[in-house]
């Protein structure tokens, strides 16, 4: 990948992989912790960063190729969508897809890998922006231990 970003004071970046997975909503715990199992998922000084989309459909047809017969029509399948950033590191990105392939209920994942770049905050900075959740009152979605 050769796209970068201009220098920041305010942030630095990272080259990466960013690793998106389809997944019925039952078995996202399962997977989440399959991945887990392999990388922390670091987010500068965060980890377990995970992103979840809302539940949506997952369409498909099956040949008849694999373990399963082949169906007539297109099938709906109610999925979330599991998305995670890797470092560059190729072994650790198939680790990581192998532990999916292991934990997932499907035989064929529908898995999608992308070069992508991450920005990360640089410490110290900004930390009296009246928009931090920190520098307002405590809202609903903010852990306890950080109010």
């Amino acid at each position: 990948m050769t796209r970068t970003l201009p220098a920041s004071p305010r942030y630095e970046t990272e080259r990466g992989l960013r690793l998106a997975v389809q997944i019925p909503e039952a078995h996202l715990d399962e997977v989440t912790a399959a991945i887990l199992s392999v990388c922390p998922l670091k987010h500068g000084d965060y980890d377990r960063v995970t992103y979840v989309t809302a539940p949506g459909r997952q369409r498909f047809r099956s040949l008849g190729t694999g373990r399963n017969s082949a169906t007539a029509e297109t099938v709906e399948v109610p999925c979330t969508e599991l998305a995670v950033f890797l470092p560059e590191d190729t072994a650790l990105a198939r680790r990581c897809i192998e532990a999916i392939y292991a934990a997932h209920p499907y035989e064929e994942p529908v898995i999608h890998v992308s070069d992508c770049l991450r920005t990360l905050h640089i410490r110290g900075m900004d930390e009296d922006n009246p928009n931090r959740f920190w520098n307002r009152p405590a809202q609903d979605w903010i852990p306890p231990d950080h109010r």
